[in-house]
């Protein structure tokens, strides 16, 4: 099974001083800027454009069209703006890969800078990871010294700026256009599109906004070549990605692997659900996306394939859950998450999460009706497709798949009242919900 993996932007992670610019040197890293300064900014578009690589933030959206609408020839300035506010629950690539690889990313945006001409980039980083800032702001330091970031990089007459910000903590500021507004000194909330970024973005002007997954796998991209790139991965979705493993497995942790491997190859290579124990139900891009069970063990995780299993690839965050897990209990946490971060700009989010938190506690203590269990619904389906932006509806999503998968086990709170997975309650009701894997 080890032939699954796929080292590449984890290639550098077991080097010794694997974040700094020496180590990085030596895994051919900025081999990638030479060739691109080499070659016009329109053939790099077009070049990460053929090789499929698609943006690993959560929408899947091709890269490369993405920068191609950036405007040419207008006279105003560019910018690129690195999106790692990384905050979702169970969702934890983009941490890892910084920690490990800071110059894997910074190598890629000035590419990717290079490439839609923007004189600045902005690298915007969750303000609470004091350890990944300092380990960015390193990198970017030693990119200055080097030569490969400032005036005339490389001799090449290219100029560029990098600037790395520490966010205040709002998870509302990982929708784009609200962390535009946050660079900008506002409250981050999200803004009303159109205009869209590329045509109005930061400070009013053409901005490309990407993933720190998608921005530092462009040097491969743009060093191997778009063949080389679809070479792994699924027809519609090219290459390798960093599947991030956690809960109830033997070894959790980051696992890259082409697109469209399953999670039962991704369970063998974690040792499988704990000992003893079984899988009950996962979440295959984090807490904002659809669950599934153990029949969707076989499901290839791409963007279509996880799509038509009627769930979303997201941030492929795999949280894996056993037969001890109350599912009510698990999906309420993750649902007052998101009513704490919601920022109240729109009346179906702010009102409408505050309402399913006070529905999934009744349930959950057992002071719950049928009644509640409808108004669940029906509240979710007031939410979705109505919010602001998709906060909203991705706090709907566990709650709607868990009552599609588990509905026996949400009545079964009412009707033991109590939560059946208490110690004090029957431990019967556990075991019979349990899905085999």
């Amino acid at each position: 099974m080890t032939d699954v993996l796929t080292p590449v932007l984890s290639r550098t992670w077991d080097s010794e001083r694997s974040w700094s610019l020496e180590s990085y040197r030596a895994k051919d890293g900025y081999r990638g800027l030479h060739a691109a300064l080499q070659t016009s900014p329109d053939d790099v578009i077009a070049l990460v454009k053929d090789s499929g690589l698609r943006g690993r933030g959560g929408a899947g959206f091709p890269t490369g069209m993405k920068w191609s609408f950036i405007p040419q020839g207008d006279g105003r300035p560019h910018y690129l703006v690195v999106n790692a506010d990384e905050s979702e629950p169970g969702t934890c690539k983009d941490i890892p890969l910084m920690l490990a690889a800071p110059h894997q990313l910074v190598e890629g945006v000035i590419i990717a800078s290079y490439a839609i001409r923007a004189s600045h980039a902005f690298i915007y980083v969750r303000g609470e990871v004091a350890s990944v800032y300092r380990r960015v702001l390193a990198a970017v330091r030693e990119a200055y010294a080097a030569g490969y970031v400032g005036r005339d990089i490389l001799g090449s007459g290219y100029d560029l700026e990098i600037v790395v910000h520490a966010g205040a903590g709002a998870y509302i500021c990982g929708e784009e256009t609200a962390l535009l507004d946050s660079l900008e000194g506002f409250r981050g909330q999200p803004r009303l599109r159109p205009p869209f970024p590329a045509i109005a973005g930061l400070y009013g002007s053409p901005t490309v906004i990407n993933n720190v997954e998608s921005i530092a796998s462009v040097p491969v991209v743009v060093l191997n070549g778009a063949d080389w790139y679809k070479t792994m991965g699924t027809e519609k979705s090219a290459g390798a990605t960093l599947y991030s493993l956690s809960g109830h497995v033997e070894r959790p942790g980051q696992y890259e692997a082409p697109l469209g491997v399953t999670l039962r190859q991704l369970l063998e290579l974690a040792g499988g659900v704990r000992e003893g124990h079984e899988l009950k139900f996962w979440t295959p891009g984090g807490s904002s996306t659809p669950l599934l069970t153990a029949e969707h063990l076989d499901v290839p995780l791409d963007y279509e394939g996880v799509g038509a299993a009627g769930s979303m690839l997201g941030t492929k965050a795999l949280q894996v859950f056993d037969e001890t897990t109350c599912v009510v209990r698990c999906v309420s946490r993750w649902t007052k998450f998101y009513a704490h971060e919601s920022c109240g700009k729109c009346t179906p989010c702010r009102e409408g999460t505050w309402w399913l938190v006070q529905a999934l506690d009744r349930l959950e203590a057992g002071e719950g009706t049928e009644a509640d269990l409808e108004k669940l619904l029906d509240l979710c389906d007031n939410i979705l497709g109505r919010s602001f932006c998709a906060l909203g509806d991705g706090a709907t999503s566990p709650i709607t798949s868990s009552i599609k998968y588990f509905r026996d086990e949400y009545v079964a709170h009412f009707t033991n009242a109590g939560c059946p997975f208490d110690p004090v309650a029957s431990t019967v009701f556990g075991g019979s919900t349990a899905v085999t894997a």
